[in-house]
């Protein structure tokens, strides 16, 4: 299992589900979801970077996104497109 990240200044730091946890809920919140919904999609996202990660010691924070913007393009893209427009205002790609 993964457990480290690799930044994208190259810096490495311990893997922190919880980060993908609340960056998932602030881009649900953003679309209005219930609590209910945003703990479902929380779930299946983290299944799916814990399915790519099992394998590896270390995960870049960009394949880390990709993985989890995948599966909201899957399950709720009106979530997936709310986090794109946040790091569009915020000049994050």
């Amino acid at each position: 299992m993964t457990k480290f990240v690799i930044k994208k200044d190259g810096t490495k730091e311990l893997f922190n589900a919880g980060k993908i946890e609340d960056a998932v809920r602030a881009a649900a919140q953003a679309v209005d979801f219930s609590e209910e919904r945003i703990q479902e999609l929380i779930k299946s996202v983290l299944i799916k970077v814990f399915e790519f990660t099992r394998d590896s010691e270390e995960i870049s924070v960009v394949e880390i996104k990709r993985i989890v913007l995948g599966e909201l393009d899957i399950i709720e893209p009106s979530v997936s497109a709310s986090w794109r427009n946040y790091d569009q205002k915020k000049g994050k790609n």
